[in-house]
């Protein structure tokens, strides 16, 4: 696990070298143990390496036989061994031990077509002297981050955005159309950045670079065809069976392997297949249903495994925030991120790999959301403009649980689900912000996703767009930048291909139903653990910010920020006050919407405040 940095363009060889090294510096969180370099009068490439597979001979950049392909990567390929053999058998000879270096000689036999060999998680570039052309190119599931800007006559990219800074040809502008969606969905989705002109690489999809055009294809997108004919103990079987395999083949390293234990079924699952000697957890002190930290060391007792655990103080939590919005390059208004990163941080005072749980729920149908089309069917046979006209009327009346189900049920799936997050409808962000950028609706976003499944059922239809949405631009961003904030290599062995071949496989009645969600998985976790853990209903990682933002000590540090210069640059500021307010003295639960816009402004006084790293 690494990052990287780059650019094509330049000519002054000793300035270049120069901004290189600045840009590597600026991640040297994502790989302290070394650093390299290359450059050749055409492109400077510059790695920061966390040394896990091939300790001593694994430095990057790594050049083949003659010279003329150079490759950069970030992440782990669990299928290096036999394909190095396959390589090895075709006549390419190999300098390391790393799977790094099966990349390079596998898109020299391959070309594009290595990509679909590959198990694994991945952003790698490389440079083909010869013809001056940059390829490079992003796993399944977007595990690990590529951006890319172009800035005149210069190509930047690599692995994090704060590397950007230190080019003097990139101007740092807030993509204000970025604010806008964020505020939706709370977080950046889609391949722009709140940075005018730096842009994400999709997942699945890789890259040619030459003569200063960017070319971007698709390489593989998850599928669900539901086979109706095999029973339940078929699935879990199948499920047990393809899951150990994966775990086995998360854990190929060089150095010790932990993992982090919630009380969720989803890293119980993991952590009770994967055979550590070590499991991770952290919670509040804010009673039971903020600190699940007695179920993950009761579980930790039973498998046995030693279990480190944290209590995270409301001090930690906010005085780091800045921090940690910082190393996350975009906002995320994701409470669980800090969580995620003082769990990160406990593990890696201990080893730098652990074994963690994303992708289940989107894979194998876990959100509680999910179980929405299931209950009372009845209602959806009503003929819609009735429904539509009924939540109108309901959504004119007080908040009430029983009306929100009108409200809903009162607009079409792709309107009311745009994700497991929904901030700010279009009306809404519109009226707090004083100068709305034009940006597509939330349900223009989700679209293209709505109708690739566009005969699925709706539990279906709800998982692709998370598959492709919600996982990419929250679970997954903020498990690579919290996770490399700390040096600490994250792998989500869910996130497989094996597995999400499987998964697309199983029924619907099997993912989720009246009963439980992720059903089939559940099943197949209770043959590693007692039902307490194997059937918990999902919860999610509790924060009690819904608790402190009604404190005096934390309401008035959010409304300082929501008075604040910069809150005023971008928002009718009396309007967030109210939002606060009314969150304060109980008339809603205002929490999540005052926390995306709270996290906004602690983002943007980072990178754009007094004291912000300035562009070179």
């Amino acid at each position: 696990m690494c990052g990287f940095v780059g650019f094509i363009g330049g000519g002054d060889t000793q300035r270049d070298q120069g901004v290189l090294q600045s840009m590597t510096d600026a991640i040297r969180h994502r790989g302290p143990d070394d650093a390299d370099y290359y450059a050749d009068g055409e492109i400077s490439l510059g790695f920061r390496r966390l040394s896990i597979i091939d300790l001593e001979g694994g430095r990057q950049p790594i050049l083949n036989e003659d010279g003329t392909k150079v490759l950069m990567f970030n992440g782990e390929i669990y299928n290096y061994r036999p394909l190095r053999e396959e390589l090895l058998q075709k006549g390419h000879k190999f300098t390391t031990k790393t799977d790094s270096e099966v990349l390079l000689h596998g898109y020299e036999e391959y070309g594009p077509d290595l990509l679909n060999k590959l198990r694994g998680m991945f952003a790698f570039i490389i440079w083909d002297k010869e013809k001056k052309e940059l390829f490079g190119a992003r796993d399944f599931f977007g595990i690990k981050p590529f951006y890319y800007a172009q800035m005149g006559d210069t190509l930047l990219f690599g692995s994090e955005i704060k590397s950007f800074l230190h080019h003097p040809h990139f101007k740092k502008e807030l993509n204000e159309k970025a604010l806008e969606s964020y505020l939706s969905f709370q977080y950046s989705p889609g391949p722009e950045t709140f940075f005018k002109n730096v842009y994400k690489m999709p997942p699945a999809h890789y890259f040619t670079y030459k003569d200063g055009k960017m070319s971007i294809t698709r390489y593989w997108l998850p599928t669900f065809n539901a086979e109706e004919d095999k029973p339940l103990e078929y699935w879990v079987d199948e499920i047990e069976k393809t899951f150990d395999d994966s775990v086995e083949a998360h854990k190929i390293s060089d150095v010790e392997v932990g993992s982090f234990l919630s009380s969720g079924v989803d890293s119980s699952y993991v952590a009770c297949s994967a055979h550590v000697d070590k499991t991770f957890t952290v919670g509040f002190d804010n009673g039971t249903k903020y600190n699940e930290i007695s179920y993950a060391q009761e579980l930790s007792e039973q498998i046995p495994v030693k279990n480190i655990s944290k209590i995270i103080t409301p001090e930690e939590f906010w005085g780091n925030f800045g921090k940690i919005q910082y190393h996350m390059d975009e906002p995320l208004a994701d409470p669980a991120a800090v969580a995620l990163y003082f769990v990160c941080n406990t593990a890696s005072q201990h080893l730098k790999v652990v074994l963690s749980g994303e992708g289940a729920d989107e894979i194998f149908g876990g959100y509680n959301i999910y179980k929405e089309p299931l209950e009372m069917q009845w209602y959806d046979k009503i003929p819609f403009p009735i429904r539509k006209l009924i939540g109108k009327v309901a959504g004119a009346l007080p908040a009430h649980r029983g009306l929100n189900f009108l409200v809903r049920r009162g607009k079409r799936l792709e309107e009311r689900f745009i994700g497991n997050a929904y901030m700010f409808t279009e009306k809404e962000r519109k009226a707090i912000l004083k100068h709305p950028a034009g940006a597509p609706a939330p349900e223009e976003l989700t679209k293209p996703y709505y109708d690739m499944v566009k005969d699925k059922d709706a539990v279906t239809k709800m998982q692709f767009v998370d598959l492709n949405m919600w996982m990419v631009g929250d679970i997954l961003l903020k498990a690579d930048k919290m996770s490399m904030a700390n040096s600490l290599e994250l792998r989500v062995p869910f996130l497989d291909k094996k597995i999400m071949a499987l998964a697309g496989r199983i029924p619907t009645k099997y993912r989720v139903n009246d009963e439980n969600t992720k059903y089939a998985m559940r099943k197949a976790a209770l043959r590693r653990m007692p039902k307490k853990w194997a059937a918990k209903k999902k919860l999610g990682f509790p924060v009690p910010t819904r608790v402190w933002l009604k404190e005096d000590k934390y309401y008035n540090i959010v409304k300082r920020e929501f008075e604040s210069e910069n809150a005023q640059k971008f928002f009718h500021t009396g309007e967030l006050v109210k939002l606060l307010d009314d969150h304060k003295n109980g008339k809603a639960d205002n929490s999540r919407r005052v926390w995306t816009v709270y996290t906004f402004l602690i983002w943007y006084r980072q990178f754009f405040g007094e004291n912000a790293p300035k562009a070179a």
